[in-house]
């Protein structure tokens, strides 16, 4: 690890930097110089930065700044105080991820500013530039006369130097859960976008041109930027609305009840505004700036952190074979029926089997908004929790918890400590959050500031009784996974559950957008797997069905990256298809490298990844409603060394839309000079292990 810092206050003259007609004016490089950020003071005090990748403008002159309701003053103005320069080279290892190290390297800037408005309140603006992208934070230092204050809003800017192509979802406080757009940034129509969704209760938009990060944008010149934020604490998330008439994104903080922004106490922190910048698609998706820029785990001891594959008692819900509730008498959650999941499980060497629907409250759970719907502890009666838990514990696996808080958040936390103490009773120790519908009582938004600390309050407690957790419905991910290791994945997006949705449910796209967006700030729960493809199955009246093949189904368990990997479909319906299940049954969920092949968002995707302490690869690879040829090299394996290469793929009739379920098997012998060519159908994809040849 290196590291060197150079304090200087700036009085006329900075080495780096200079006034100029009153200006003040300071450029950082990314280490590779790629990329240089300027921050400059206007002559009116405004302070401004721009950012240029390889001699090209990506951000405008772009303003900075906070408007606060307590005190009622505009921070836009302001004068230098001192000015900080450091450079960072280091790795870190994280418990578990795509990688088995990381390198964390960046030149950093950090500027002390004082309000022009006779407030005298100071602000400290911090810069880091990476390789592969820039980030930037506000901090509050502690000061006698600022001590508590309440944000109206956060003023960051975005100019984007082109009209560019974008993939975005609308900004919406309660929701992430949309098909994404892809409109050049002029074409953005945000509640239009929404109102075609029939999918989702549209809940609580914001205006025509507000989207949500992480977006993802490819400009005319072919520079990729990502716009998100890292390390999301005691803040609301951002959202960002668009001035049409100069590509300019403002941040839209989601506001509490009462329409505040956030209260905050110095010292403070905001999270970091982050752009991701390459001229490769490929690179966007190997960044790791978004965990670099979060602390390190506050886990001391992460040996029982362990990434999991399992099945569960969840999609024949949702197809209408089962249900969550007893009175329906087809509650799925019962004793008999867990127990053949377990031993379905336990046949094919998964880890655990979720089971939702077993405890009491699932017939007034929604819309009728009751605090105190679920006590977290209370089985339905045909649900003995002890004989189940003992059932799976003989045979080596576990269950997986499932919470559903019916958006009562202050419920949950009052019930967190006997729920958790249920859960280790009963040697549980990984369970799935839910918060679906309105927060009640108090009637905040899913993404406010309460909410985003609710879900780390969730995490610490967790990690307390040594649980890991998933959460549906939350805010999406910001790298937080890295301080709290236990916290395992999210949802936050459209996942394969809306293949059963009866109107858009998923496009063949989808798939292809999601690793550029939604995955850039954490896991997702997508629950891949769906072997059975008209979801007619149990009621004929049903025309919804899965828009990808099989194969593409496959490929998924490598291009959506999650170390909690729920085989998604009914097991009846992977013992018709045996031999393409094997895949399921051998691909890992934890990994010790991570190899982008070729991407471009919203077509096709292909990414190889080694298994965690093995010599195994398994590549993946999708495309959109396009059929397309993958030509693929395997460079990446080792030196005079012979593998096997298993190949799930398309067959020559195969088609989303007409024969999803056509597939062929095949084996070749493979090394390090090896090309293979695979044809992917439309809604396509294909999948491949490799092992060492040990024959």
């Amino acid at each position: 690890m290196i590291c060197f810092r150079l304090s200087l206050i700036i009085l006329f003259f900075l080495k780096s930097s200079d006034f100029v007609s009153g200006q003040f004016h300071t450029a950082t490089y990314s280490p590779d110089r790629h990329i240089e950020v300027h921050l400059i003071t206007e002559l009116n005090g405004e302070f401004t930065y721009k950012v240029i990748f390889k001699n090209k403008p990506v951000i405008h002159s772009s303003r900075l700044g906070f408007s606060l309701n307590k005190p009622q003053v505009d921070l836009t103005r302001f004068k230098i105080i001192s000015t900080d320069t450091s450079s960072y080279n280091g790795t870190w290892k994280p418990v578990w991820g795509e990688v088995s190290e990381i390198k964390n390297r960046f030149n950093q800037v950090k500027i002390r500013l004082q309000d022009l408005n006779k407030t005298d309140i100071v602000v400290d603006l911090t810069f880091v530039v990476y390789n592969d992208g820039l980030a930037f934070r506000y901090e509050f230092p502690d000061q006698k006369a600022f001590k508590h204050f309440i944000i109206k809003e956060e003023l960051t800017q975005f100019a984007l130097a082109a009209d560019n192509k974008t993939f975005w979802i609308p900004g919406d406080y309660d929701t992430n859960e949309y098909l994404y757009n892809t409109t050049l940034l002029s074409e953005i129509d945000a509640i239009s976008a929404a109102n075609k969704e029939k999918d989702i209760a549209v809940q609580s938009l914001i205006g025509p041109n507000a989207v949500q990060t992480p977006l993802m944008m490819k400009s005319p010149d072919n520079i990729y930027i990502n716009i998100h934020e890292a390390a999301l604490i005691n803040y609301a998330a951002m959202h960002l609305v668009l001035d049409k008439s100069s590509n300019t994104f403002t941040s839209h903080l989601v506001p509490d009840v009462i329409g505040n922004k956030g209260y905050l106490e110095t010292p403070a922190k905001t999270p970091w505004r982050t752009l991701i910048i390459s001229d490769k698609a490929e690179d966007i998706l190997s960044s790791k700036m978004i965990l670099n820029l979060n602390e390190p785990s506050k886990i001391e001891n992460t040996d029982w952190i362990k990434p999991q594959k399992f099945i569960g008692v969840w999609w024949e819900m949702h197809i209408g074979k089962g249900s969550w509730d007893l009175a329906s008498g087809k509650h799925a959650a019962n004793t008999e029926n867990v127990k053949k999941y377990i031993n379905f499980a336990a046949k094919h060497g998964f880890d655990g089997v979720l089971v939702e629907g077993w405890n009491q409250g699932w017939e007034d759970w929604f819309g009728n908004w009751k605090e105190d719907v679920f006590d977290f502890v209370t089985p339905y009666p045909d649900y003995d929790m002890g004989a189940i838990t003992n059932y799976a514990d003989n045979k080596g696996l576990k269950i997986i918890m499932h919470h559903e808080t019916s958006g009562s958040a202050t419920n949950y936390e009052r019930r967190l400590d006997d729920a958790f103490k249920y859960m280790v009773k009963n040697k549980i120790n990984t369970v799935k959050t839910g918060y679906v519908g309105k927060i009640i009582p108090r009637g905040e938004y899913h993404d406010g500031q309460w909410m985003n600390n609710h879900y780390l309050r969730v995490a610490a407690k967790a990690a307390e009784y040594k649980i890991m957790i998933e959460a549906h419905e939350p805010s999406r991910p910001t790298g937080l996974h890295r301080t709290y290791p236990n916290w395992l994945a999210n949802e936050a997006a459209r996942g394969n559950e809306f293949n059963n949705a009866p109107s858009l449910g998923i496009t063949p796209e989808h798939e292809t957008i999601l690793p550029f967006t939604r995955l850039i700030g954490g896991p997702m729960d997508y629950t891949p797997g769906l072997f059975h493809f008209k979801l007619n199955q149990f009621d004929s009246a049903r025309k919804t069905k899965v828009r990808t093949t099989l194969a593409k189904q496959l490929a998924l368990y490598v291009t959506m990256y999650s170390p909690l990997q729920m085989a998604g479909d009914l097991p009846e319906n992977y013992e018709v298809y045996p031999d393409a299940f094997q895949f399921i049954v051998d691909v890992p969920v934890d990994w010790d490298d991570t190899k982008i092949l070729e991407a471009e968002p919203g077509d096709f995707l292909t990414i190889a990844r080694r298994e965690k302490g093995k010599e195994n690869w398994y590549i993946g690879g999708i495309t959109d409603e396009n059929s397309r040829i993958s030509r693929i090299k395997l460079d990446f394996l080792d030196m005079n060394k012979q593998y096997i290469a298993t190949i799930y793929k398309d067959a020559s009739n195969a088609d989303w839309d007409k024969h999803p379920e056509a597939y062929v098997i095949e084996e070749k012998i493979v090394s390090t000079k090896s090309e293979l060519e695979i044809v992917l159908a439309k809604g396509g994809g294909f999948a491949i292990s490799i092992k060492k040849n040990e024959k």
